[in-house]
C-alpha cells in the first residue's frame, strides 16, 4: 500500500546522518504563486527512517563492502565515495532493479506518511513542498514514486544519478559552493536562500513562514537563515537538534527561528495545523 492508501504498482565512512540550479527535478517550471507557506524536506533519516547511501549496500555482494574500498572515504567528501561505491557495485553484476528494490524497501520515518496526508489534503493555497537532500535523484524519486507521494513535492533538489549503458549509476554532485560546514558537493543554506529569493521575486511577496524538517548536521546550516516568524523541526536528539540547542546554549538569540523538536510526523502536523489556521 502506498501512503495515500492505494496499491503501489574516520576509517569508515559514517551513517550520513551522522557526518557533519539546474540540478533538480520538478512537477512544473514554476510553481503556483498562491501558496500561503514554504516547507522543506530532507530525504535521509528525515522522510525515510535511514540512510538510503547505507542501505543501498544491501544489495551488494555479501551486503558489504570491501575494506580497501571503504578505506577510500575522505571526510566532507561523501559525494565522490558513494560515486566509486556504485561503481563497484556495478562491476559485480548489481543491476538497477536490485537497487530500486532495496530502496523502496526503506521505511518511512515514524509519522510521516501521516503528514504527508495533511499536506496533501489541506486546501491548495497552503503549502508548497519542497524536497533538498545529499542523497539522489535516484533513489529519491524510486521511494517517492513506490509510496505515491512524488506529486506532494513541487521541486526536488538533491545529486543527479543516472544509469550509463553500461548499467552503473552515475553519481554527480549537485553544485560546488565556499561553506565550510558543508559537504563539498552541497551546501542546503545556498540552496534555500536561493529559492526563497528567487520564489519571493516571482510572487511578487513574501511566504507568510518557512518550515525546515530534518535530521543531520547538514541541516542545520539551512536553518541558520530562517527567521523568527519560521520553525526549524529538528529529529529529537539527531545533530540537527544537538547543533541548535548548543548554539542556543553558547550563543542566546543568535539562532532566530522557533524550534519544535519531533519524533513523529505527527509532532510536525500538530504545529503546522495550528500556524494553517491563523488568520493573517
Amino acid at each position: 500500500m502506498n501512503c495515500f492508501g492505494s496499491p503501489p504498482g574516520e576509517d569508515v565512512p559514517p551513517p550520513r546522518s551522522r557526518r557533519s540550479a539546474n540540478n533538480m527535478a520538478s512537477n512544473s517550471a514554476t510553481p503556483p504563486s498562491d501558496r500561503r507557506f514554504l516547507i522543506f524536506f530532507d530525504f535521509d533519516e528525515t522522510i525515510v527512517n535511514e540512510s538510503s547511501d547505507d542501505v543501498v549496500v544491501q544489495a551488494a555482494p555479501g551486503q558489504n563492502l570491501p575494506a580497501w574500498l571503504k578505506d577510500t572515504y575522505r571526510p566532507g567528501h561523501y559525494n565522490e565515495y558513494m560515486h566509486r561505491v556504485l561503481a563497484y557495485m556495478a562491476e559485480k553484476g548489481v543491476t538497477e532493479s536490485a537497487i530500486r528494490s532495496v530502496i523502496e524497501k526503506i521505511p518511512a520515518s515514524p509519522g510521516m506518511l501521516a503528514l504527508f496526508q495533511f499536506l496533501r489534503h489541506r486546501p491548495p493555497q497552503d503549502f508548497e513542498v519542497v524536497l533538498v537532500s545529499d542523497a539522489n535523484t535516484f533513489f529519491i524519486e524510486s521511494w517517492l514514486r513506490r509510496v505515491g507521494a512524488r506529486q506532494l513535492f513541487v521541486k526536488i533538489f538533491t545529486n543527479p544519478a543516472t544509469f550509463d549503458k553500461d548499467g552503473r549509476l552515475v553519481l554527480r554532485p549537485f553544485h560546488s559552493h565556499s561553506c565550510l560546514r558543508c559537504p563539498e558537493n552541497m551546501c542546503k543554506q545556498v540552496i534555500l536562500r536561493d529559492y526563497v529569493m528567487r520564489r519571493t521575486q516571482e510572487r511578487g511577496r513574501p511566504f507568510q513562514r518557512v518550515f525546515y524538517v530534518g535530521d543531520g548536521a547538514n541541516d542545520f546550516c539551512p536553518s541558520l537563515i530562517l527567521g523568527p516568524r519560521d520553525t526549524a523541526f529538528a529529529r529529537r536528539d539527531y545533530p540537527m537538534h544537538r547543533l541548535i540547542t548548543e548554539i542556543h546554549e553558547a550563543r542566546p538569540g543568535e539562532f532566530k527561528a522557533v524550534t519544535v523538536p519531533w519524533a513523529s510526523g505527527d509532532d510536525v502536523v500538530e504545529r503546522l495545523r495550528r500556524h494553517a489556521e491563523e488568520k493573517l
